[in-house]
């Protein structure tokens, strides 16, 4: 199975380290983000791995062949060009991965310890399109999701803004739709490719919403991991006392 970590963003959150240096090898306990997740992969065998970088780029691709890839194979898709976000970023991607095989996504500023063999247990059993990480924490961004873990809708607390993709089914009023953080870590189906629904620069959570109505999108809560935001500098501290 092969990994693609989100590494290209311009971390804005992250400044004045951003201002010179990519996100990515921002660090934690003197390991950077991008090594971090490279190891966190290789715990369950995941060893291929595609980085995309444009902020800084060179910077990434540097420490990527100064140390060997930290013991794994990674490949760069290079979007200096121009920065696509993570569903624009995923499709310029697509000839790296392997025809008919399923794969893994994460954000390079996110750390957690979700036992990814739990989710791709979890992914093959119910044969969904999508299944993502989702926890009970705090957002103001959440996703919706049915009783059976489906996901129905996004909801932003501060604007009060809302999108419903998969209605209540009749008799049912509203229904239960269940606030959940989306953790960043994702399985998707090969299938995904075909079934793009955009182009060019896009997120991830627009193609979730967009595809929800048709086909089988999941979240798998692992409320109780631990998981650490590490793109705002104030959880830097946080980070090192979680992730040694």
């Amino acid at each position: 199975m092969k990994a693609m970590i989100f590494s290209a963003g311009l971390g804005t959150r992250f400044k004045p380290w951003s201002d010179i240096h990519p996100e990515a090898l921002a660090l934690i306990n003197g390991k950077s983000l991008l090594q971090r997740n490279v190891e966190y992969l290789q715990q369950y065998g995941i060893r291929d791995v595609i980085v995309n970088v444009h902020h800084f780029a060179e910077q990434i691709i540097n420490a990527v062949e100064k140390n060997k890839g930290w013991g794994s194979n990674i490949i760069i898709s290079d979007e200096r060009e121009e920065l696509l976000e993570t569903g624009g970023g995923l499709l310029k991607a697509k000839n790296l991965f392997t025809p008919g095989e399923k794969f893994i996504t994460c954000n390079v500023d996110i750390l957690t310890d979700l036992d990814l063999n739990k989710l791709i247990s979890f992914h093959n059993r119910h044969h969904p399109l999508i299944s993502f990480a989702v926890t009970n924490r705090k957002t103001s961004r959440y996703l919706l999701f049915d009783e059976n873990n489906r996901l129905c809708g996004w909801r932003n607390t501060k604007t009060n803004e809302e999108k419903i993709v998969l209605p209540s089914p009749q008799g049912r009023g509203q229904g239960v739709r269940r606030e959940k953080a989306y953790s960043c870590v994702v399985v998707f189906e090969y299938d995904i490719f075909r079934l793009m629904p955009f182009t060019g620069k896009f997120s991830l959570i627009d193609v979730y919403l967009k595809l929800a109505a048709d086909h089988f999108i999941l979240g798998y809560d692992h409320t109780g991991d631990r998981l650490v935001d590490v793109g705002k500098p104030e959880n830097i501290t946080i980070a090192e006392s979680v992730f040694p």
